[in-house]
């Protein structure tokens, strides 16, 4: 355990590092960039020593695995976020086990996360998913269709619209990321202007989060670099 301590802490250190020279390079303060770790497909140990060293937030698509950690760390206070795609048939366990769902993109989700978060729970916060690179194999609304679905969000009691959450076509080529998450920000931008009074702009992961820092992003999702290798 103590070993798995110690490459978690040091793993925690470089991504931690990573996103000080971004922030740095972009003439923003680190505090401005939240860490969210994607703990799929690792145990729940490891979710446990992460947060020994400060890590609160955590990334979860599978909704099956996720409750089954849920129960296990009931005694840690933890904020979860739902980051797979959203099947209707799930939403209700979402609504009641999850904190953040940042995987959005179409109305009747939204209807349904509303309708089925338990009462006296605080609204579920929701990043609406753009396919901003309008790749056909990916979950994710188009920008035209993000304006509507953050319209509708808006009439919802129980949906309290946070921003954007993308993950634009691969590539190493640092200036195609840049264009990507541009366009991103842009449309974060836009629907700030609108009066949605947006906060949180999720891009950016293990092998871009320069590009997206450099770009405005306020939360990377960190898997690999921190976790290491998925443990299926």
């Amino acid at each position: 355990m103590r070993c798995n301590m110690n490459k978690l802490s040091e793993k925690l250190r470089l991504v931690s590092q990573r996103i000080e020279k971004a922030c740095i390079a972009a003439g923003r303060q680190p505090s401005e960039v939240a860490l969210l770790a994607v703990s799929k497909w690792h145990p729940a140990e490891k979710i446990i020593e992460l947060n020994r060293l400060g890590v609160i937030s955590f990334g979860e698509n599978q909704l099956q695995e996720a409750m089954q950690k849920q129960q296990e760390l009931t005694n840690l206070d933890l904020q979860w976020h739902f980051i797979g795609t959203v099947q209707s048939n799930k939403t209700r366990a979402i609504a009641e086990n999850f904190q953040w769902v940042q995987s959005v993109d179409r109305q009747k989700i939204l209807q349904r996360l509303s309708s089925q978060r338990p009462p006296g729970m605080a609204p579920i916060n929701v990043c609406l998913q753009v396919n901003i690179d309008l790749e056909p194999q990916k979950s994710g609304a188009t920008p035209e269709e993000i304006l509507q679905l953050a319209a509708f969000a808006a009439d919802l009691d129980n949906i309290r619209l946070r921003g954007l959450m993308a993950i634009p076509r691969f590539t190493t080529d640092a200036k195609q990321q840049h264009q990507s998450f541009h366009k991103v920000k842009k449309l974060f931008e836009k629907l700030n202007k609108e009066g949605h009074e947006l906060d949180t702009l999720s891009m950016g992961m293990s092998s871009d989060l320069e590009s997206a820092i450099l770009e405005g992003s306020t939360m990377v999702r960190i898997g690999t670099d921190l976790f290491g290798k998925r443990e299926y």
